[in-house]
């Protein structure tokens, strides 16, 4: 098993906190989560994932024949997407009420916010 997949996935999150801690807009900030989560997609994929393993269909596999692919991580992975997806929309939509309020989506002009 190769290291390479779990360095990219901390790289990809690593590139995505860092964009979120340098954002001075919301809509920058948002898309820096989506990069963050589009991380554990990679991570994911890359625990499931066996050499020369075939899809876990087994009309035609004889049990212990042939390495298969974990379906359980796959499943995590698109619930993933899903969860992102509707994270992202909520997020956005968000951002789009705070433009309405106040005019701006630059986080340092919200003082409004500020406890």
């Amino acid at each position: 098993m190769s290291v390479l997949p779990y360095a990219i996935a901390g790289w990809i999150f690593i590139i995505g906190v860092y964009g979120l801690a340098t954002s001075r807009n919301l809509i920058h900030a948002v898309g820096c989560l989506a990069v963050c989560q589009s991380s554990t997609y990679v991570l994911l994929l890359s625990v499931g994932y066996r050499d020369g393993g075939t899809a876990p269909v087994f009309s035609d596999l004889k049990p212990g024949s042939r390495p298969l692919v974990d379906p359980i991580v796959q499943a995590l992975a698109l619930t993933d997407v899903v969860v992102g997806a509707t994270l992202t929309a909520l997020l956005l939509a968000l951002v789009v009420q705070v433009d309405k309020r106040h005019g701006t989506v630059d986080p340092d002009e919200l003082s409004e916010l500020r406890g």
